[in-house]
């Protein structure tokens, strides 16, 4: 496995840990900064507006330099806003570390994505992409009890310096371990040849998919604290253990849906997202057993992210190694969180009860799989699998 993989994975999960430890730690940071608690949830939302929002415009604004050093400037930005958080005297000034740190966090995976498979043989490149994702993986499992007990015996502004800290061994990483040649010196495509990149058929079905896919995931993601204790009978304090449960299980079909794309990567796309259809459904059905409950929710984290290596490869193939492809991968799936976590509060809003979100999502996911069927099927097999960026 090439170093320069292991640099890329610590800076995603570097960046994972920012985004979810904040989860475990909002209690302490409303009271220092004497905010109420929707105040300080805007540290999530604004954070999730301005991934968004970079995922797009710092990928378009680095089109044509170059790769390596474009990712040491994102991560350079993450360090400075974690590094403001970790000293704000002020609840603005935390928001505004909290924007500056997300403004990386598309462009750097999305970019990330593409330096990842050029280490590697073209028939590796999904395991490549799987790989860097290994890190926001891992990051989702310890996140939120990482930011919790840090925040407990240290303080809260302890998690921030802890991260800063992983954001500069990151750094460090990519500029030593990460070859410029291969990370490609200068993107061959300026920024309107990116656009027309977007003319392709396939790009746009594949972002649908994408945005589909994450929001059938996270309409049921979102409120599955109140699913395992309103139906499945568990103590609120059971939560923190069954969403590392979770966690575990996007490890798992993070690596094994790398694999399985290098093989065939529109059948495991079909399939993945197929899986995770009917492991929203059965999770609606089963939500009132304990036991089930248990798998099921592993089953969730593994058919969850299963299809994500290989739609982001698809997308970047299909749009000939353009980044702003890449970057539109992670706000498409950013919009899909959005989506599904609001069609799933509609649903609970409209008294369906608990299990509705799972439900919710499991219909979205099956629009998912209809996308990419139909993606599929247009493709045939002239798909440029082993395009090397």
């Amino acid at each position: 496995m090439p170093g320069g993989l292991i640099a890329l994975a610590l800076g995603g999960f570097g960046i994972g840990l920012t985004e979810f430890l904040i989860a475990g730690l909002l209690p302490q940071v409303a009271a220092s900064f004497a905010v109420s608690e929707a105040e300080a949830g805007r540290l999530i939302s604004g954070y999730a507006l301005s991934v968004a929002v970079g995922a797009i415009a710092l990928t378009a604004a680095t089109a044509r330099l170059p790769r390596k050093q474009v990712l040491l400037g994102l991560l350079a930005l993450f360090v400075v806003g974690n590094l403001l958080c970790a000293v704000a005297p002020d609840y603005r000034v935390m928001l505004l570390g909290r924007i500056v740190a997300a403004l990386c966090h598309g462009s750097f995976f999305g970019l990330g994505s593409l330096v990842a498979r050029a280490l590697v043989s073209p028939e590796r490149k999904s395991r490549a992409v799987a790989v860097m994702f290994a890190g926001l993986t891992v990051a989702n499992v310890l996140g939120v009890p990482f930011g919790a007990s840090v925040g407990e015996r240290w303080g809260w502004r302890a998690a921030f310096w802890a991260v800063t800290g992983v954001g500069v061994l990151a750094f460090i990483g990519i500029a030593v371990l990460v070859p410029g040649q291969a990370a490609g010196a200068v993107s061959s495509y300026g920024l309107r040849a990116q656009v027309r990149a977007f003319r392709s058929r396939q790009v746009w079905l594949t972002l649908t998919a994408t945005a589909l896919g994450y929001g059938g995931m996270f309409g049921a993601f979102s409120y599955l604290a109140y699913t395992f204790t309103e139906v499945g009978g568990f103590a609120p304090s059971d939560v923190a253990w069954l969403l590392m449960v979770y966690g575990v299980g996007l490890v798992v079909g993070n690596a094994i849906g790398g694999r399985a794309a290098d093989r065939d990567r529109d059948r495991t796309l079909v399939v993945s997202l197929l899986a995770l259809t009917l492991t929203l459904a059965g999770f609606g059905l089963l939500a009132g057993s304990a036991v089930a409950s248990v798998v099921l929710v592993f089953l969730l984290g593994v058919t969850g992210f299963a299809s994500v290596p290989g739609l982001i490869t698809r997308v970047t193939d299909h749009a000939h190694g353009a980044a702003l492809a890449a970057g539109a991968n992670v706000s498409a799936s950013n919009i899909g969180n959005a989506l599904g976590a609001w069609l799933g509060g509609l649903a609970l809003t409209s008294g369906l009860g608990y299990r509705a979100p799972l439900y919710v999502g499991a219909a979205i996911a099956l629009v998912s799989v209809g996308v990419m069927a139909v993606a599929a099927r247009g493709a045939g097999g002239s798909s440029p699998r082993h395009h090397r960026p």
